[in-house]
């Protein structure tokens, strides 16, 4: 059972012990992403992320911090999303202090250097690129651009080639101290926590702004027609995105959606994998994911297909959505992804990087912590006619989303196999 405290300072602190673990994650999230951005300091919150371990006061240079950590064969990153940022290290555990002294570090007494800065620029500039490049990392910031155009949820998490060029010093403090306070952040340790409590005192009882950040503008849909992208690349595959706007967090219906992505593309038994790849032979990959935020979520199918089969590929997928929507799901369906989802959970908590992760998300996304037991119970109680219902209120023809890099510009095609195909 997880233990949850609060610092002086209003930092909140969650506990999840294993005592069978010799090792334990640390993570800091803070609720800030790329949907809190000014368009003019797009992916200001990736920058950030990377100047945390640029050097502090009491490690001056980047290979100072990597030293401490790599002479004790830690593992440690940070990542950044459009909701959410966050640093973790994982560490036998009797270098627990180290850890908390790195971490905290970091988070409170990074330098923002000039040079730093202008240096890492060129490094994100170069990540940058990294991404347009591969259609694997990139497709799915194409299918949410469109999904939510308009909104800053549509935008690239990393940023724009001008606003990467033009962030300076004093933007970052300014977004640093406005977003990096302890009513903003939550610290959770995950595995081995005998004493892990005076060692967060000790390094994290700091004190810092108290100001809660300004949230975000919700997103509503304003779509009502088939909404479609193409990326002009050549390339011998085509890299496919389908999909819907979808729920919340907050959704009595999250379950249900989750499952249903499942039963459509989220294993090698799933109805589209079958259909397009096995009996088919169309794509080498073929996925179906649920995409969640606050306020919004989205259905998101993607796929490697071949070329010169596009049309029958994008027709199978269809026609799959449209089965579904009709015809609903069978019980042996639901049964296996409710298996499914229950097995994967149990085999990710058995990571304490994955529990971490999943109590830090579950308090500052959804501020309510519910423990991995308890979520596989909601899903072994949602029925085959929830699932159904669901089917029914995402696959929409006036709601559909379809992006694609590959060589291929005319979208007409792919709006006409749209208005035959979907109901």
């Amino acid at each position: 059972m997880y233990k949850q405290i609060k610092l002086k300072n209003s930092l909140p602190v969650i506990l999840v012990p294993k005592k069978e673990s010799n090792s334990l994650t640390l993570l800091v999230i803070y609720k800030v992403g790329s949907r809190y951005e000014d368009h003019k300091i797009g992916g200001i919150s990736h920058f950030i992320e990377h100047m945390m371990f640029k050097g502090t006061k009491k490690r001056p240079q980047s290979i100072d911090i990597a030293k401490d950590l790599d002479n004790v064969g830690a593992e440690y990153n940070a990542f950044t999303s459009k909701d959410h940022t966050g640093y973790w290290v994982k560490i036998n555990s009797e270098h627990l202090d180290l850890a908390c002294d790195v971490i905290s570090d970091m988070l409170y007494n990074s330098k923002f250097e000039e040079n730093e800065i202008n240096r890492e620029r060129g490094v994100i500039l170069e990540e940058f690129n990294m991404y347009k490049d591969n259609p694997l990392l990139y497709l799915e910031e194409i299918f949410e651009g469109s999904v939510y155009h308009g909104d800053n949820l549509g935008r690239d998490t990393i940023g724009t080639e001008e606003s990467i060029k033009t962030i300076n010093r004093q933007k970052m403090l300014d977004y640093k101290n406005k977003f990096y306070t302890s009513k903003n952040a939550v610290l959770v340790i995950a595995g081995q926590t005998e004493k892990a409590e005076k060692a967060i005192v000790k390094y994290f009882d700091i004190a810092t702004s108290l100001k809660e950040n300004n949230g975000f503008t919700y997103f509503k849909t304003k779509q009502h027609e088939p909404r479609i992208e193409l990326k002009y690349k050549e390339t011998e595959q085509v890299h496919l995105g389908i999909g819907f706007p979808a729920y919340s967090y907050f959704d009595p219906k999250l379950d249900a959606f989750q499952i249903l992505s499942i039963i459509l593309g989220g294993s090698m038994s799933s109805r589209l994998f079958v259909q397009v790849r096995e009996r088919r032979g169309l794509c080498y990959y073929i996925k179906a994911q649920a995409n969640v935020y606050e306020d919004t979520g989205n259905l998101f199918i993607r796929a490697g297909l071949d070329k010169n089969k596009i049309k029958e590929a994008v027709e199978v997928i269809l026609d799959e959505l449209n089965k579904i929507k009709e015809k609903g799901i069978t019980v042996a369906e639901l049964k296996l992804a409710q298996e499914l989802i229950k097995g994967h959970l149990i085999l990710e908590m058995e990571d304490n990087a994955n529990l971490a992760q999943w109590y830090a998300r579950r308090f500052i996304l959804v501020n309510e912590i519910i423990t991995p037991e308890e979520k596989i119970k909601q899903i072994m109680k949602v029925t085959k006619a929830q699932v159904d219902k669901v089917a029914k209120d995402l696959i929409k023809k006036e709601l559909i989303n379809l992006v694609a890099i590959s060589p291929f510009a005319e979208t007409e095609k792919f709006k006409k196999i749209i208005m035959a195909k979907l109901d």
